[in-house]
């Protein structure tokens, strides 16, 4: 029935198969469509998870380095939604694997000078090798998990950009409870899904990475944001300390 039910929906997005067959979906998705389309989603996702945000990031100030300064990395920033989160004096580095986010990473730039902007960064989150090892006090990464090529290798690279006590926050949608309805939903949807929003994978149980990672302290919770048409409502949120 999964197999059955993937191909109805490949069917129903054949000419996005098509456009990728002939090369063409991937330059457009990067540069126009997933630019669109998530700075849409980041609204509708940041007034669901908007107490969960400012619940996370509310003991960012604890993790200052012997400066008395946050220094603070970002991973896959987008149009930069998390900024209003962030305490007013922080030093932000933003990287992003996809440099087309200018236009809602400007603008949310400006609602946010609070903070000071350093640089940004065109880097994966496995290859962050600009950032000099254990350079920086905290590592955010929201809804960007999802999408790397290896877990493992980007919670590796966190561990080594951070200084000793720093911290790593994650907020992610992960998969379902395997015998749910929205596990079976998520397993129809996948290749689609993928295909559609930049490598996007649906049933990651992050938890497990994250707990194999070498953290002296993790805190994680488990958390369902509802969003409307989409099987991503499983979410996982919390901070590793390094």
């Amino acid at each position: 029935s999964v197999l059955l039910l993937r191909a109805c929906l490949a069917l129903l997005a054949s000419p996005v198969y098509l456009l990728n067959f002939l090369g063409i979906w991937e330059p457009f998705c990067r540069k126009v469509f997933f630019p669109f389309i998530l700075d849409k989603i980041c609204v509708a996702h940041d007034k669901k998870s908007k107490k969960h945000k400012q619940e996370l990031f509310r003991n960012l100030p604890d993790f200052k380095g012997p400066s008395g300064q946050l220094r603070l990395l970002e991973i896959g920033t987008g149009g930069g939604s998390n900024f209003q989160f962030y305490p007013a004096g922080c030093k932000v580095t933003c990287t992003d694997i996809n440099p087309h986010f200018q236009e809602s990473l400007s603008k949310n730039m400006k609602k946010n000078q609070h903070l000071h902007f350093e640089r940004f960064l065109v880097a994966a989150g496995e290859d962050l090798g600009q950032v000099p090892s254990g350079s920086v006090d905290a590592v955010v990464c929201t809804l960007v998990l999802c999408s790397v090529h290896s877990v493992s290798s980007t919670l590796r690279e966190v561990l080594r950009v951070l200084r000793p006590g720093g911290a790593f926050y994650f907020l992610e949608h992960v998969a379902a409870e395997h015998s749910s309805w929205r596990y079976f939903w998520q397993q129809v949807c996948y290749p689609t899904w993928k295909l559609i929003f930049a490598g996007c994978c649906l049933t990651r149980e992050l938890w497990k990475n994250l707990e194999e990672a070498k953290f002296s302290e993790l805190k994680i919770q488990h958390i369902s944001l509802a969003m409307p048409w989409m099987p991503i409502e499983q979410h996982i949120v919390g901070y590793g300390v390094k």
